[in-house]
This record gives C-alpha cells, sequence and structure tokens, in this order.
C-alpha cells in the first residue's frame, strides 16, 4: 500500500516536497486555505481553514503529517495562530483518530535563538527568544515535543530560491552589508528545505529513529558582506552604498548542521555559492557574456 503524506500548509516548500514525496511512490495531499493554488502541481488539494475543527475533522488519515504553515502576517496574533495554537489543533485531531499518523514534522525556525555574538548555535544550545516569533516557534516546538504523537521539529535558516531573490536585489541596485563588524548569516535553498523533510521521512517510514529537533541549515554559515559581495561580482555590479541594518529581525550566529549530516543528509547545495549560482541562472539575473 502507498503510504499518504499530508502537508498542511502546502505553499512552495510543501509543493516542492510534495513532487518529490510523489516521484518517489507516495500518496500526497496538500492541504490550504484556497485549494484551486495547487491545480498545476499535480497534486491531490484540500481546501481548509487550519484553526476550524470541523473542517480539521474531515481531513483524511495519514501516515506523516508535515505543518509547514505560514503566518499571514508579522503579527503576534497571527503567529500565535499559525504556529503553536494551529499545530496543537492538528495534533489534539489525529492524536485521537483510530489510526493517528506515524510521525509529525512541524516546520520550526532559527528564529527561536537570540545569540547574536557570532556563536556557533545547534539543536543543544540555549533558545531563549526575545521576540515573539521566536517565543510562539518554540512554544509550538514544545507541543510536538510533549505531545503523544512522535514528531520531530526541523529548524531552517533563512530559505532562499527561486523567487526568494530580496538580496540579489540589493546588491543590483548597488546596496552591500558592512564588512565590519562582521554580521554572520545563515541559509538554506528551497529545494534542500524539501530534501530535508523528504529524508527524514523516508528515515521515519523505514521505522529509524529521529531526534525531536534538527537544525536544518547549509554547510557554510558566512558574513553577510562576504555573501553580498560574490553577488556583486556574479552580477558584475559596483557597489555604492552600505546597508547599516542588512539583518532586520534577524541575529549574528552560525548554525551547525552536523546532526542532520549524522543522519545521512547530504546539501544539494552546500554553501550560499553553489545556491545562489542556481537562482542567477535559472532566474536570468546574469548579463549574457559577449
Amino acid at each position: 500500500m502507498k503510504t499518504t503524506t499530508l502537508i498542511l500548509g502546502c505553499g512552495d516548500i510543501g509543493t516542492t516536497l510534495g513532487g518529490e514525496l510523489k516521484a518517489s511512490g507516495q500518496r500526497v495531499i496538500g492541504v490550504r486555505r484556497d485549494a484551486a493554488r495547487l491545480a498545476e502541481s499535480g497534486l491531490e488539494g484540500v481546501s481548509a481553514d487550519l484553526n476550524d475543527a470541523a473542517a480539521l475533522a474531515e481531513l483524511p488519515d495519514a501516515d506523516i503529517l508535515v505543518y509547514v504553515v505560514s503566518a499571514d502576517r508579522f503579527e503576534e496574533a497571527a503567529y500565535r495562530a499559525a504556529y503553536p495554537d494551529g499545530l496543537k489543533a492538528v495534533l489534539d485531531e489525529f492524536g485521537g483518530r483510530q489510526r493517528p499518523p506515524r510521525h509529525v514534522f512541524f516546520v520550526s525556525s532559527t528564529s527561536v535563538y537570540a545569540q547574536q555574538e557570532g556563536e556557533v548555535v545547534d539543536e543543544d544550545s540555549p533558545t531563549v527568544p526575545t521576540g515573539f516569533s521566536g517565543l510562539l516557534m518554540r512554544e509550538a516546538e514544545q507541543t510536538l515535543i510533549d505531545h503523544v504523537l512522535p514528531g520531530t521539529a526541523v529548524r531552517f535558516s533563512g530559505i532562499y530560491g527561486p523567487g526568494r531573490d530580496r538580496l540579489i536585489r540589493q546588491v543590483g541596485e548597488g546596496r552591500i552589508a558592512a564588512a565590519t563588524p562582521a554580521m554572520y548569516s545563515n541559509r538554506i535553498h528551497r529545494d534542500d528545505c524539501a530534501g530535508v523533510l523528504a529524508h527524514l521521512i523516508a528515515r521515519a517510514l523505514d521505522g529509524e529513529a529521529l531526534h525531536e529537533l534538527y537544525l536544518a541549515s547549509d554547510c557554510e554559515p558566512a558574513p553577510l558582506h562576504e555573501v553580498m559581495a560574490w553577488l556583486a561580482k556574479q552580477l558584475k555590479v559596483e557597489a555604492t552604498e552600505t546597508i547599516q541594518s542588512p539583518l532586520r529581525r534577524r541575529a549574528s550566529k552560525r548554525c551547525d548542521n552536523a546532526r542532520l549530516l549524522e543522519s545521512g543528509y547530504r546539501f544539494r547545495y552546500p554553501s550560499f555559492r553553489e545556491g545562489y549560482a542556481q537562482v542567477l541562472r535559472e532566474g536570468g539575473y546574469l548579463q549574457p557574456t559577449t
């Protein structure tokens, strides 16, 4: 029998993940407020409000749940509804079923870390976020960890990829981060987000033990100045303006992905160079050579 994965909040990452899982032979059902937006994805789509208990009760059983919901605005109420409250409602519904899921994955964020002095952080590092986004994300993680259903939270760092080109546009305008003090940044390509989740799902379905937490970031934390200078070279533009506060709502830290690598995952884009080269090429940002 095919295994069924239910992707709750099936946007960009969910759709990419769904395509990979479907190609591997799984049945994949994507859930979002407007499932019509999945029409061209090749996935089964279901429209549902995840904060509506009646709508949750109508969702089909699944072997794997992936909760990859995005808040619809950067406000505390929206984050509470999307993360701890929404996840708790899903866990309460599926935890009480005759055929509960075998594993639940929650897509979290490195916003749970407050470190900002270039420290190395991993899954065992202290998490004492000061902003509401990190606090509520951490609350959601703990909701899953404390639940009777087997679950894993995956903390993604800064996601980039097709359509996520803010940094490229800034550099294209001649703007670049200051070289000093070094402001470390961490990132992961959209396709690696899907790859990490597909990898962990396969391990769960094979009956392998998973950790409660994984930090998913590429293999090279780098100063933002270095990343932007590299982009400027690829785009053949000169930096004309120094950005004073490029990491608004973020902090300078270095994410250690050793636990994820030890699980057997191999990054498609191990650093910003491979990943942004793909985005630049596919997005048509590069000037033709003469």
